[in-house]
């Protein structure tokens, strides 16, 4: 049976899936990375104050949830997608609201920012990956999420 499942092209929504994942887990690992390594700004030139309205005292609480959450994450998504699983793009929708999740909360608690332009940019690629998960999950209908709820449970 697998074989006969990596006989199907990877159709395009989850080749957008995929893109879309690997880009976002790709630079959350590193800036997660980043951040615990240099919890205090050391390879991030970020400033403690701005965590002034935050449970943290350092950046690594917050590059450890980028790192696991949003790095992982979207990697572990992209992989059910290249595998062609039934519950990829229920992944990928759930990846897309972690990272707008992740940024209202960032705004809510430091503010908006557009200097740099990182939070417009991934709200942006936020909302794209949440509307590729929707309108895949809307295209392979709910008897691909029966199903692999199905499997899940045996």
């Amino acid at each position: 049976m697998r074989s006969a499942q990596f006989s199907r092209p990877l159709g395009r929504l989850a080749k957008a899936a995929i893109a879309l994942d690997v880009f976002l887990g790709i630079g959350a690992l590193a800036g997660g990375l980043a951040l615990m390594l240099g919890p205090r700004g050391e390879i991030i030139p970020l400033k403690l104050s701005t965590l002034g309205g935050s449970p943290f005292e350092t950046f690594f609480g917050p590059g450890l949830v980028l790192f696991s959450v949003l790095g992982l994450g979207p990697m572990l998504a992209a992989t059910l997608a290249w595998l062609r699983h039934p519950l990829a793009p229920v992944a990928t929708v759930v990846v897309g609201g972690a990272l707008l999740i992740w940024l209202a909360v960032e705004i809510a608690v430091i503010g908006y920012t557009n200097d740099p332009p990182l939070q417009p940019f991934y709200l942006i690629l936020g909302a794209a990956i949440t509307v590729v998960g929707l309108v895949w999950l809307a295209e392979v209908g709910p008897s691909t999420w029966h199903h692999a709820r199905h499997e899940a449970l045996k």
